[in-house]
């Protein structure tokens, strides 16, 4: 499938904003796998798309906050408002809730999707690979816009390539549910395997996600 630089216009303001001024890296060659991120990204970023073992002090888990969990890269993943059926925190960028052992409909959707088009590459579960990284510990150390970016425009790396997936339908239109699995699986909210509970489908959340795949 061709990829292209610009998202679907539907994919959401979070989505939208992480690749508006910025140019994508060359795809290259089809195989999927990253390991390295776009220029700008910051050092987190480049430490959680390479091929190298982050510094231990990188590694370290969410933590209690004065809000709530806070990841290391300081995002507080706290739910406070939920839009076009999908929760996000204070800053308005997405996360998940789970009360109860019940998984909000986003992030249990996030874990369909994810294993219907990341697993190859990166591992079940977000895990990783021999040769592209676990995406439940990059989204603990990635600023959010960054992991968008590196989504929708992909990356040429050393020994391999991310294709950019901001016309793929099936992934962009749900990235934020990737998103939130990955953070919920990557913070021991949930663990591996399929959620055994979820909420129900939101009339808004189908809304968006009819506009978005007609779009």
């Amino acid at each position: 499938m061709a990829q292209s630089e610009t998202p679907p216009a539907q994919a959401g303001a979070g989505a939208a904003a992480a690749v508006s001024g910025d140019q994508p890296a060359d795809a290259g060659t089809p195989p999927a796998a990253t390991d390295a991120p776009p220029a700008e990204a910051g050092a987190g970023a480049a430490a959680a798309v390479s091929g190298d073992q982050p510094a231990a002090e990188e590694t370290a888990t969410a933590k209690a906050g004065a809000h709530g969990m806070v990841l290391p890269n300081g995002q507080d993943v706290t739910p406070v408002e939920e839009l076009d059926g999908r929760w996000r925190n204070a800053e308005g960028i997405p996360t998940f809730k789970v009360e109860d052992g019940v998984v909000d409909f986003a992030t249990f959707n996030g874990f369909r999707r994810y294993h219907a088009e990341c697993h190859v590459c990166h591992g079940p579960d977000g895990e990783g690979s021999t040769y592209a990284p676990a995406l439940k510990e990059s989204v603990l150390r990635m600023d959010y816009y960054d992991f968008m970016q590196v989504v929708a425009s992909g990356r040429q790396g050393t020994n391999s390539v991310m294709p950019a997936f901001g016309t793929n339908k099936n992934v962009w239109c749900y990235i934020d549910d990737i998103y939130v699995y990955l953070l919920a699986h990557g913070t021991d909210t949930i663990g591996r395997g399929r959620p055994a509970e979820r909420a129900d489908k939101s009339e808004d959340y189908t809304a968006q996600e009819d506009s978005c795949m007609s779009s």
